[in-house]
């Protein structure tokens, strides 16, 4: 009988590394954990702000290095960072995370039954290299109420999140019409490319 070989799993390839999440998001923990990954998190320092005149890809890795590059975050040998930024677009209008309930309201009436696109941008980063990348999605919602508008922001308060809704949460479930592109990505972490992108970072 043949005997098997091992599966060479990411978990295994990343072994010698201690990972670091640099994200406040309990969604890229959840994720990053769904991989089977080991991790440590430390909510990121950066403000998040970078130049209007960048591409909306541009601005996703652009805030994604700052937050793997930030002096708050220095980097010992055997380390990996992972580091994140998702941003939210209706034409090109970014829109961030909501300041109030009144500003998440006017987000989701401004996103109802039109598409945008979500960008996440990612960078790896440990004491010999960095890389970055970024991933985008396609989102179209349905026609939502104000009622169904309100019914959202009111019992589930997304203020944490880049436009104002969570797809994996109720108003994603019944209000999101079409999505072109990765589902995870939308909910802040592209796994699959991300799963791929370090497959290869990795000597």
């Amino acid at each position: 009988m043949m005997e098997q070989m091992p599966i060479a799993t990411l978990s295994n390839l990343l072994s010698t590394y201690r990972i670091r999440l640099v994200s406040g998001s309990p969604r890229r923990r959840e994720l990053l954990a769904g991989m089977g990954l080991k991790f440590s998190v430390e909510k990121s320092a950066v403000k998040e702000e970078c130049p209007d005149s960048l591409p909306r890809h541009e601005q996703a890795m652009y805030l994604s290095r700052l937050k793997a590059q930030h002096p708050e975050h220095p980097m010992n040998e055997g380390e990996l960072i992972i580091a994140a930024d998702t941003t939210v677009w209706q034409g090109q209008t970014v829109l961030g995370k909501p300041a109030d309930e009144a500003d998440a309201y006017a987000m989701l009436r401004q996103l109802s039954g039109k598409e945008h696109y979500v960008v996440t941008g990612v960078t790896l980063r440990t004491t010999e290299k960095d890389l970055s990348f970024y991933e985008e999605t396609a989102v179209t919602f349905a026609q939502l109420s104000d009622e169904e508008i309100a019914y959202y922001v009111d019992h589930y308060r997304p203020l944490d999140k880049a436009g104002a809704y969570g797809v994996q949460e109720w108003i994603g479930i019944v209000g999101v019409k079409h999505l072109n592109g990765c589902y995870y990505n939308v909910m802040g972490l592209p796994t699959p490319r991300l799963y791929q992108e370090l497959k290869n970072f990795i000597p």
